[in-house]
């Protein structure tokens, strides 16, 4: 039907491209290199400047051990996930995979607000935490909470199709054979997987250190104690440092090129893998 179609319309593939190029070049590299030009509008010493902030350190510092808590967490989870739905029938099943997908239909100001509604001076949980004297809003616990809500899905969405493409029949095989759960999961399972692994944590990693909704309802904007990375280019850009908020921009800018460049590496690994399954 496509060679069909390109016959008939021999001047239609140039001209989808050219506005396929247009639009991406106007939505997407146009405000990319404008962040890079504005970072850099004041020159070397201009860009360098919020670098010389503690605050600025701060914000690096507490989006790493936000990330580093909550994508191995979910790391975990989607390991779990995957390998309950694809390998086992349970009642339930279609509404933990409605769960798992939730977090990608609702605003991430609600995902904050969640915490919010449970842990806050008003919350459901709020008599229990005063009495306890432990805090969670306004605290490096509700940015992790509210992160690991909303980078929930993207290990186990990536690895239940995979999962379910290759089927069990290897897994049942070797523990026919007498090889126990773990050494079938490390032995077969896990490499079989690991690039679709590596891939959601990728992405689960870019959104957790480029998070902004989830994360501004429960933090408080508290400066060098609270603020992540997007939250303090929002409080630099607010207080009219232009150059400041686009230089410390640059670095969540970095981060989503980084991530596009290892993202196509392991879409080609997982294509080649997809496709050797499917051939087996």
């Amino acid at each position: 039907m496509t060679r069909g179609s390109s016959n008939h319309a021999p001047g239609l593939a140039p001209v989808l491209i050219f506005l396929a190029i247009a639009a991406l070049g106007l939505v997407v590299v146009f405000p990319l290199a404008m962040v890079f030009a504005q970072a850099f509008s004041a020159g070397l010493e201009g860009f360098k400047a919020p670098f010389r902030e503690p605050d600025t350190w701060a914000a690096i510092r507490l989006t790493l051990i936000v990330a580093g808590i909550s994508v191995p967490l979910n790391a975990l989870f989607g390991l779990a996930a995957a390998w309950a739905v694809t390998r086992f029938e349970f009642v339930g099943k279609s509404l933990l995979l409605t769960l798992i997908d939730l977090p990608f239909s609702v605003s991430p100001v609600i995902s904050g607000l969640v915490w919010v509604l449970l842990f806050g001076a008003q919350g459901a949980l709020a008599p229990m935490l005063e009495a306890t004297g432990l805090k969670v809003i306004f605290t490096n616990t509700g940015l992790v909470l509210a992160t690991l809500l909303i980078t929930l899905p993207f290990v186990a969405r990536e690895l239940i199709p995979l999962m379910q493409d290759q089927g069990a029949d290897e897994e049942a095989a070797a523990i026919t054979l007498g090889a126990g759960g773990w050494t079938t999961f490390f032995r077969i399972t896990l490499p079989k997987i690991r690039w679709a692994l590596l891939y959601g944590v990728l992405l689960c990693n870019a959104r957790a250190m480029g998070e902004f909704g989830a994360v501004s309802v429960v933090s408080g904007h508290i400066r060098g104690l609270t603020n992540t990375l997007p939250l303090h280019v929002e409080i630099l850009y607010n207080e009219y440092d232009f150059v400041g908020a686009f230089a410390v921009a640059t670095l969540l800018a970095g981060l989503g090129l980084v991530t596009l460049v290892f993202k196509s590496l392991l879409e080609w690994r997982l294509s080649d893998q997809l496709s050797a399954t499917r051939r087996h």
